[in-house]
Order: structure tokens, then C-alpha cells, then sequence
């Protein structure tokens, strides 16, 4: 049995309430189980809240449930039941790096002349004017919104036959920005299809640079997607390196936008 813990139990226990108290005395009774059951589960069968679990390895030392049992894992390095922790560990840290990487490698990739011009479009443009389909639409509804807040006009439309329908009759005045992951969105493609003839001028926001909208728009912006899916049997990859690519947008034309005011001020 882990000394480290047994230590700090003894050495917590006088300040210890009695039902804190008592989920050590269940712990240590079920040790061999604790890494195969969650906070919740431990919650059931020991019949103690989550907070007063989570309380209770924080007054230990820890910083919760899962931190105890990844240091009960080092005391037990040869129980197979304790390999799971570790297995597990290793997974939830492979998903941090995956999203670690799409932020870093997407920021990489962008262009600070493409991200300049970019802004010019927009800032000397009448109205804004977003198209997005999918899961793309939460990030277009955010721009939307925070653009809206500085000022800007800006629409939003994620409905194919408006989409379709609005793309022909967009002034030259306006720009169109388009977020898409993958850049192939059928009704996106001839929305940029219209745009391009009528020469109105586009901005994409796409993971895909391999892509009919990426051929398509004026000015592009294209971020990394990693090749890794925890949800592969749906179409529901991450939006991040997008979401990146956006907040930049954003963050980048409320400077400028902030910049005249300060002068006049």
C-alpha cells in the first residue's frame, strides 16, 4: 500500500471532518478498485459527495481525485491494476498536444501581409457580410456579434438557398467573409462563385487550402487541422485553428479601430 498516502492521512487526520474521515477509511479498503472508478462512481459506493471527495484529496495534498490516483500509480508501478491511471493519463495528455498544436502550428502559418490586408478590406468596407454552414456557424455567430459591438455592420447567414440567393446581389461596397473547415461546402462554393463574378471581395477563414473556396476568395487565411478525430464517425472535427484565425481578426480590427478614437481623444 502507498506510504506517501497512508502518510498524509496520518498526518491530516486530526484535521479531517468525520466524513472525511471516513472516505479515507473507504479508500483504503478499496484500494485495488480506485483506479478503474471515476469521482462519481467512488461517490456512489462510498455514499460522500463529489465536493467532499475532491475536499478531501485537496486537504491531502492533491489537487483532486485524479491527481491521488496518478500518485498512487508511482507506488504501485508493478500492479497491473494501476496501469490503466497511466493509460488513461496518456490519452487526455495526446489530446492537450493535439489542440496544443493546432493553436501554435495554425499561428505559424499566418502571414502578417495576408492578415494586414485582411483589415484594410475590412475596415474600408460598407458591411460585413458572413456566410458559414455546420459547426462553423457558432464561430461566424461570434465575429457577427463582436463586430457588431465595435461598431461595424455585419450580417449573418447560414441558410443554403439564402446563402445562394443573397450571394448574387451583394454591393461591391460590402466583403464577404467566408468560414469554412474544409472549403468544399457546395452552397459556399457558388455563393463565392457569384462574389467573384460580380467582383466583391472575400476573405476565407479554412483549414483546407487544397480547397474549391480557398481557389476562390481574394484573400485567404488557412490554418492547421490535425489529422487526429476523437469523434471520427461524424463530421464534427475541431473548428480551433478557425476559431484562432477569428479571434486574430478581431482582436486585430479592434486595435485598429480603437486606434483613430485615441487620436481624436
Amino acid at each position: 500500500m502507498s506510504q506517501s498516502f497512508l502518510n498524509r492521512a496520518k498526518n491530516q487526520y486530526n484535521t479531517l471532518s468525520e466524513t472525511e474521515r471516513y472516505l479515507i477509511d473507504y479508500i483504503k479498503q478499496h484500494l485495488d478498485t480506485i483506479p478503474q472508478i471515476s469521482i462519481v462512481k467512488l461517490s456512489e459506493q462510498a455514499n460522500v459527495s463529489t465536493a467532499t471527495i475532491v475536499r478531501t484529496m485537496q486537504k491531502l495534498g492533491y489537487s483532486g481525485f485524479t491527481a491521488f490516483k496518478i500518485h498512487l500509480k508511482d507506488d504501485f508501478d508493478s500492479s497491473t491494476e494501476f496501469s490503466i491511471v497511466e493509460k488513461i493519463d496518456k490519452k487526455i495528455q495526446e489530446a492537450i498536444l493535439k489542440n496544443e498544436q493546432e493553436v501554435i502550428k495554425t499561428i505559424q502559418l499566418l502571414d502578417s501581409g495576408t492578415i494586414e490586408d485582411a483589415l484594410q478590406k475590412i475596415i474600408h468596407s460598407k458591411k460585413i457580410i458572413i456566410f458559414a454552414r455546420g459547426f462553423s456557424e457558432l464561430i461566424a455567430k461570434e465575429m457577427m456579434v463582436k463586430f457588431q459591438l465595435l461598431g461595424k455592420s455585419c450580417e449573418l447567414h447560414d441558410d443554403p438557398n439564402i446563402i445562394r440567393t443573397i450571394s448574387k446581389k451583394i454591393d461591391k461596397k460590402n466583403i464577404v467573409i467566408f468560414v469554412s473547415l474544409n472549403g468544399k461546402t457546395k452552397e459556399l462554393v457558388e455563393a463565392a462563385q457569384n462574389c467573384q463574378e460580380k467582383g466583391v471581395s472575400t476573405l476565407l477563414l479554412t483549414a483546407n487550402q487544397n480547397s474549391p473556396l480557398y481557389d476562390l476568395c481574394e484573400i485567404s487565411l488557412v490554418g492547421f487541422k490535425s489529422e487526429i478525430s476523437y469523434f471520427p464517425e461524424y463530421e464534427v472535427r475541431s473548428r480551433l485553428p478557425i476559431q484562432v484565425m477569428a479571434r486574430i481578426i478581431l482582436d486585430a480590427y479592434a486595435i485598429r479601430t480603437e486606434e483613430p478614437r485615441q487620436l481624436d481623444s
